[in-house]
């Protein structure tokens, strides 16, 4: 199991270094923040931009692998997001790693007063954007027409560090998107039930992880490729709670998430207040007890 944590961009640069900092020393295999423009619980409070965020903590790391988790097409456009990532894995010697999502409705949707799309709607947005992406990232020039994103010879070079491109995590909980995820991602990613926000505590979500596996593998199968060459990540907090109540809480999430099928495991960094309340002497704890090493090995 690799284990991970989503640090919010919440504070002045001073501060949040020493969070990213602290997750490579603490031997975390990842780290990640959000990608919006403004989120809900954060709507009127400090909120500072992913991708600068992700320039300075790959400044401040050398091992830890950084991403977004994840970024979506309600304010990204594939082609400038491209060239970004690009940027990114090159500051960070090839350790980015780009987690996108559909775009549910919200602040990123609607704060540029966007036209409001269904969910079938986004859904096919979020496939040509997923698809152009992935080709961007892979070839030097590309040339695509879909209803949603048309491109001719967009130029993307140098190539990424790591080939064929930097790695992307694909969040899905549908069959469109179980799909999606089977045809271009690296890393499949939930968080539990989609887009609920009311915690249960992992053992009891752990019926409906399963059900989501198997739907992915099923989607693996069918577009051809082996279910075991594809990460299965798990971003709790939201909808699946309890795993950082103390560090036993989070060794037994561990275990049963591993033996379930999942080969990541992601944690916010506690807050003092809501959201993702908790103790930060959980993650030192863990990562001690876990046998987390500095350079990052078990």
């Amino acid at each position: 199991m690799r284990h991970g944590v989503l640090i919010l961009p919440e504070h002045r640069w001073v501060r949040a270094r020493e969070r990213w900092v602290l997750a490579e020393e603490l031997g975390f295999d990842h780290a990640w923040t959000y990608d919006h423009l403004m989120w809900r619980w954060f709507s009127d409070k400090p909120w500072f931009a992913a991708v600068p965020t992700l320039a300075a903590a790959a400044g401040a790391t050398s091992r830890i692998a950084l991403g977004t988790l994840v970024a979506s097409p309600n304010f990204r456009h594939p082609v400038n997001f491209a060239k970004e990532l690009l940027s990114l894995d090159d500051i960070s010697g090839g350790r980015i790693v780009c987690g996108v999502g559909a775009g549910a409705e919200g602040y990123d949707s609607r704060i540029r007063n966007d036209p409001q799309l269904s969910r079938g709607m986004r859904a096919a947005r979020f496939g040509e954007f997923v698809e152009l992406l992935d080709g961007l990232l892979r070839e030097e020039r590309t040339t695509f027409r879909g209803d949603w994103y048309t491109v001719e010879d967009v130029v993307v070079k140098p190539e990424c560090l790591a080939a064929p491109r930097l790695p992307l995590a694909v969040a899905a909980a549908g069959p469109r998107g179980m799909a999606l995820a089977a045809r271009h991602a690296d890393i499949w990613v939930t968080s539990g039930a989609p887009n609920m926000f009311e915690s249960e505590r992992y053992d009891r979500v752990v019926p409906l992880l399963k059900e989501q596996l198997a739907e992915l593998d099923r989607a693996c199968v069918a577009q051809g490729r082996d279910p075991a060459g594809l990460r299965r990540l798990l971003l709790t907090g939201g909808s699946v709670g309890g795993v950082l109540e103390s560090v036993e809480s989070w060794r037994d999430a561990s275990g049963m998430l591993e033996d379930a099928g999942f080969t990541d495991l992601v944690v916010h960094w506690p807050r003092p207040d809501f959201p993702f309340e908790g103790r930060e002497d959980v993650l030192y704890e863990f990562a001690a007890a876990a046998g987390l090493g500095k350079d990052g090995t078990r």
